[in-house]
């Protein structure tokens, strides 16, 4: 589950992607759409300097604070169960009828 790590109360705009930069600040870019690329720095839009920890993501939460949860890292695929190889199956001909 997630936790919240700071109180910034940003208030989110459409067409804007916001995420938490390096530094720990909420930032916001153009989102890119229908073959438009975006040019440019990210615009910090509130300073909240979290000072981030491995193995968490950070994220902006619904009402405009940082939150963050623990990665899902390192866990080892389940294993298959082996293919059990079946022989292939006789094919029986049947008589055919003949005429009387």
């Amino acid at each position: 589950m997630a936790e919240k790590v700071a109180k910034c109360r940003v208030k989110k705009e459409k067409g804007y992607l916001y995420f938490v930069d390096g530094d720990g600040n909420v930032a916001r870019n153009p989102m890119a759409r229908a073959g438009k690329k975006v040019k440019g720095k990210a615009e910090v839009v509130a300073h909240c300097n979290v000072k981030k920890e491995g193995g968490y993501l950070y994220f902006i939460d619904k009402d405009g604070d940082i939150g963050r949860a623990k990665m899902a890292r390192g866990k080892k695929p389940a294993k298959k169960a082996k293919a059990v190889k079946k022989a292939p199956k006789k094919v029986v001909k049947k008589a055919k009828k003949g005429k009387k």
